[in-house]
C-alpha cells in the first residue's frame, strides 16, 4: 500500500476543497439517519518513514472529532454505527526539495452498523476511503512547509469524514441505506428466500 503512497506524494495530487468548507450550510439529506457510536482505531496504522509522526491517540481523536463534527448535525430517529479503521497516513514534513511538493494522504476502512437490523450495511468488507489534503493547505511548496502536523491532521480528517458522508449519500440514493422501515429489514434477514424476506 504504502509503495503508492510513496508515490502519491512525490507529486502535485490536489483536492478541490477543504472538506469542512460546507459545515456552515445544511446537511445534505440522509434519510433517517442518527450517528449513535462513532468508533476509531488505528491498531495497525502505517506511516511513511518521511512522515510527520503523531500519536495513535492524536490520530484517532482527530478523526473521530472531524466525523462528529459532521455527522453530529443528522438526527433522525434511527440509529446506525461507525467503526473506522485508520490504516495509514503521510503528514507531510518540511525540509525536503521543493520539486516534491509533499502531500499528506490517509487511508482508512469504514463499517457501518444498522443497529435495528443487526447487520453491517457495509458486508463482509468494509469500504476503503483515500484521502488528501486540500488544495488551500500548500499546494505550491507542500503544507509542510506552511502548516502544522495537527493542522494537516486535521484537514485530512474533515476530509476523510466529508468523503465518508458523499459515500453514504451514494449509498442511501443507490441502495436506500437509511429510508428502508427497520422492520422490514430485520423480516429479511431473519427470514431469507420468503416473500417477507425480500420486501422493503
Amino acid at each position: 500500500m504504502f509503495r503508492i503512497l510513496a508515490v502519491l506524494t512525490s507529486i502535485a495530487f490536489l483536492t478541490a476543497c477543504n472538506g469542512a468548507s460546507d459545515l456552515q450550510k445544511p446537511a445534505v439529506p440522509l434519510g433517517d439517519f442518527n450517528l449513535y457510536h462513532n468508533i476509531v482505531v488505528a491498531p495497525k496504522v502505517q506511516e511513511l518513514p518521511l512522515s510527520r509522526k503523531v500519536s495513535e491517540e492524536v490520530l484517532t481523536t482527530a478523526v473521530k472529532d472531524a466525523i462528529a463534527e459532521r455527522f453530529d448535525r443528522y438526527d433522525g430517529m434511527r440509529n446506525y454505527h461507525f467503526g473506522v479503521s485508520v490504516e495509514g497516513y503521510v503528514l507531510a514534513p518540511p525540509g525536503v526539495p521543493l520539486v516534491l511538493s509533499p502531500k499528506s494522504v490517509m487511508i482508512l476502512n469504514l463499517t457501518v452498523w444498522d443497529d435495528a437490523a443487526g447487520k453491517k450495511l457495509t458486508g463482509d468488507k468494509p469500504h476503503q476511503i483515500t484521502v488528501f489534503e486540500s488544495f488551500d493547505q500548500g499546494p505550491i511548496v507542500g503544507s509542510g512547509y506552511t502548516k502544522t502536523a495537527e493542522e494537516q491532521l486535521k484537514n485530512l480528517s474533515q476530509n476523510a469524514a466529508k468523503s465518508i458522508e458523499t459515500y453514504l449519500v451514494k449509498q442511501n440514493e443507490a441502495e436506500g441505506w437509511f429510508n428502508r422501515p427497520a422492520d422490514a429489514v430485520i423480516k429479511r434477514e431473519k427470514v431469507p428466500g420468503t416473500a417477507a424476506a425480500t420486501s422493503e
